[in-house]
């Protein structure tokens, strides 16, 4: 059966051997995340090496996403190891304290304009939400808080402000550095983590093509400021060619209540803004020590797909966890069963006022047709960058589209495209009269359509030059 919505799966120590990538590639996975926040150079060209002679050997098309650290702002470290705080107590986060000097009093902090940002009421959160802390005074580099919700405090755990508000820069002197190393492992994509705004989507863009990179841009949405106004959020879905929900900074930020309805708010506007969307933190995370998921794992993971997101990302559960093959086989099984739901199948049509792009308007004709014409069973659409499919898939249907393209980073981009999967198809090799009925042999010899099914194709006048959809034809294979 054909699963539509895409699995994206974090390379880690349980899951870096090749055998085990191929595993996860033979379970379901569409894409692996290259974690830059763990790791060096040199272990990350190493992984990105394995992953294609993987999907090499496994003869499937296998993405690849770099997702840089972002200025994560974090406590330094304790001297004498982990200290509880207790509810009641005072905690200070002191910029110019000694990394290495905490204690169960005060503790240094990695970013320098804390003081600065703060103010006497703030909330604090520190180790993703778990300690809450309101802020008393601030006195130079030193920011004295009340404990409001005690715990273990350990290393290098992260500090988030309620309601955002940290200044911290985007891009960080490390991501400068794998922005380079992205664009050297020739990665499909390449994540930003805490941009604020379109502009730290630009300048990441910008500093990613003077390197070399050509791969496109996913941005992350973690920050409070990102979310609260809607033309913000906007700017930043166009300024991207794809968004993460990325849940865990953003939950702390805006509040777990707030959630939920924030990201079916990031899921919609990504769609109707013609980019992809990536639903991420947390997904089967009981599955790191299980081997089986929670019902409200299968819930969670089911809603996003019935939201509309391209792909469902696994981090710890495949970095780290005890059953990395197990969790891509079970969310490959709850994708399907949500994608049988009668929600998925009901036709969703825009009407926009006008249309100014020829290939747009193919795209939303071949969707209208997919769903209102008996008899038709799958999509073909040629292509020289992806840009065709990726409209089609932006329109809610059960049909697959096939992105025939001879171009391996085109192959290699569409795979994280909800509902899209792709063929290596030369038409330079290809007589022009030739070329639907080889095409459509093409998905007959591979057994995805029948004798008798219809077919839609969408193409270029290749009478006259390559590249920009024009033409939509239906067949009968």
């Amino acid at each position: 059966m054909f699963r539509g919505t895409k699995i994206v799966a974090t390379v880690g120590p349980a899951s870096s051997s090749p055998e085990m990538l191929r595993a996860l590639i033979d379970a379901g996975v569409n894409v692996f995340r290259l974690n830059f926040s763990h790791g060096s150079a040199a272990d990350h060209e190493t992984l990105a090496a394995r992953i294609r002679a993987a999907s090499s050997d496994a003869q499937r098309i296998v993405a690849l996403l770099g997702d840089l650290q972002g200025p994560k702002i974090r406590v330094a470290r304790f001297r004498d190891g982990p200290v509880q705080l207790k509810t009641g107590s005072t905690f200070v986060l002191d910029t110019a304290l000694d990394k290495e000097a905490g204690d169960i009093h005060q503790v240094g902090v990695d970013y320098p304009d804390l003081a600065r940002d703060c103010r006497p009421g703030d909330t604090l959160l520190l180790n993703d939400g778990l300690i809450e802390l309101r802020v008393l005074d601030i006195d130079g580099s030193r920011v004295r808080c009340d404990v409001v919700t005690g715990g273990t405090l350990s290393n290098n755990k992260g500090i988030n402000r309620k309601g955002g508000g940290l200044t911290a820069a985007a891009l960080t002197t490390k991501d400068r550095e794998d922005i380079f190393l992205a664009a050297k492992l020739d990665l499909d994509y390449l994540a930003l983590s805490f941009p604020r705004n379109a502009e730290d989507v630009e300048l990441a863009r910008r500093l990613y093509r003077e390197a070399g990179g050509q791969g496109g841009m996913v941005a992350k949405i973690e920050r409070a400021e990102a979310v609260a106004d809607p033309q913000v959020l906007d700017d930043l879905i166009r300024a991207s060619d794809g968004v993460m929900v990325a849940r865990g900074d953003l939950a702390v930020e805006i509040g777990d209540a707030a959630l939920v309805g924030v990201q079916k708010q990031i899921i919609a506007r990504a769609r109707a803004l013609d980019r992809f969307v990536i639903t991420a933190t947390q997904m089967m995370e009981s599955m790191i020590s299980s081997p089986q998921p929670t019902r409200a794992e299968v819930s969670d993971v089911a809603n996003a797909v019935l939201d509309g997101t391209d792909a469902v990302m696994l981090s710890g559960e495949t970095a780290v966890g005890e059953y990395p093959v197990a969790t891509v086989q079970a969310m490959h099984r709850i994708i399907r069963g949500a994608e049988c739901s009668w929600q998925q199948h009901a036709p969703e049509q825009r009407q926009p006022d006008t249309l100014e792009a020829i290939d747009e308007a193919i795209a939303m004709a071949a969707m209208y047709v997919a769903n209102h014409l008996r008899g038709v069973r799958a999509i073909i659409a040629m292509t020289e960058t992806g840009a065709t499919p990726k409209l089609m898939s932006r329109l809610r249907t059960g049909m697959p589209i096939f992105a025939f393209t001879p171009h391996p980073h085109t192959q290699r981009r569409v795979a994280i495209y909800r509902g899209v999967e792709t063929i290596a198809f030369d038409n330079d090799a290809v007589p022009n009269a030739e070329i639907n009925g080889l095409a459509v042999s093409e998905l007959l010899n591979r057994g995805l359509v029948e004798t008798g099914d219809r077919i839609l194709i969408t193409k270029g006048d290749y009478d006259k030059a390559h590249g920009g959809t024009n033409t939509l034809k239906i067949v009968t294979a």
